[in-house]
């Protein structure tokens, strides 16, 4: 396609043409002309925003974006009410690609009912591969905005998830032919269906409405796992709400097919970019894990938080400190397969 914005025409055939979800709060359409977005919020609600920036050659590349943005409103006791979405592609992309983008794109916003409030697209030569940047707006009730500052001491880390999913996912997609001469294709089609491991929505909408016996919130904060795996997640977890931790590194939960993948490359899936798991803090781990399981997810009690700013890591009779957060590991894969690339030439 030509540099710059894609044309009218192929921004209303191949990207406005799918986009049919829609939401009474929005107060606009996407179209070709209008840049902004309007949503209706009720003086009982707040608006919430989130944003995400991904980048890859895989079609579902936005999807993991949306997915990002998303579930980090959920995080904050935010329902997701529509999604902005900006495209840039590389100058060798076709419209095919950006169509079936968009295709992919949608058909994760009908499935959790959200309007796609905004699409545009363009292409640059400043890049050599897909940007899609995603903000994701959306309500929660005044007053119960949750953020990780509530989080307190003494109370316990529970994991929703596995962790390095979405890493492995996009590694996969991004490497199909090599992977598929390295594995079998029962072990391909495994690492596929881990998919619906990100699938938790639901599990999170449900786990924010628990109450103790006391009526207080059984969840007091959540992080999902981004950029530099959970090893930086329960970092900023911590540091926002002030406290300490005690984990047990063998309560991580973490699927063979990605410890396999990731050893292939040489990757440590603890530091690994991770959306659609979440770490949550809660005053009682074993009342969430049963709910959470309870709603088809998967969940462990990694340890619990401390009074003071200690950040330990067990692993059996081993005991170390968390370092500050390291670059994501996909980032690193990411740098490598290029410097691969220029080698090539």
């Amino acid at each position: 396609m030509k540099v710059g914005n894609i044309s009218q025409t192929v921004l209303k055939r191949s990207v406005l043409k799918q986009l049919h979800t829609r939401r009474d709060e929005i107060l606009t359409e996407p179209s070709v002309e209008e840049m902004c977005t309007a949503v209706q919020i009720k003086d009982t609600e707040d608006s919430v925003y989130a944003s995400a920036v991904v980048s890859g050659n895989s079609r579902n590349i936005g999807v993991y974006g949306i997915l990002r943005a998303v579930l980090d409103l959920e995080t904050r006791g935010a329902h997701a009410i529509g999604v902005s979405v900006q495209v840039i592609l590389p100058t060798y992309a076709y419209e095919s690609r950006l169509k079936e983008m968009f295709r992919c794109m949608e058909e994760k916003c009908a499935a959790w009912g959200i309007a796609m409030t905004c699409a545009k697209a363009e292409v640059s030569p400043a890049v050599s591969q897909a940007v899609v940047s995603v903000t994701a707006v959306g309500s929660v009730t005044k007053g119960e905005f949750c953020s990780l500052d509530q989080a307190g001491a003494d109370q316990e880390i529970v994991l929703c998830g596995s962790i390095g999913v979405e890493g492995v996912l996009r590694i996969l997609d991004e490497r199909n032919g090599e992977l598929s001469k390295r594995f079998v294709p029962a072990f391909i089609r495994q690492i596929r269906g881990m998919e619906r491991e990100t699938e938790i929505l639901e599990a999170l909408r449900i786990a924010a409405q628990m109450k103790t016996t006391t009526e207080k919130p059984l969840v007091t904060a959540m992080q999902q796992i981004g950029s530099g795996g959970i090893l930086a997640s329960l970092w900023e977890l911590t540091e926002a709400a002030n406290v300490g931790m005690q984990i047990e590194m063998s309560r991580i939960s973490i699927r063979q097919e990605c410890v396999e993948v990731c050893e292939y490359y040489h990757l440590n899936p603890y530091q690994m970019t991770s959306a659609g798991t979440v770490l949550m803090v809660t005053r009682d781990g074993s009342a969430l894990v049963r709910c959470l399981e309870e709603s088809g997810a998967r969940a462990s009690v990694l340890g619990v938080t401390t009074a003071d700013h200690a950040k330990v890591i067990t692993s059996g009779d081993e005991v170390r400190y968390l370092d500050r957060p390291a670059p994501d590991e996909l980032m690193r894969w990411w740098e490598e397969q290029a410097q691969k690339e220029v080698r090539s030439e």
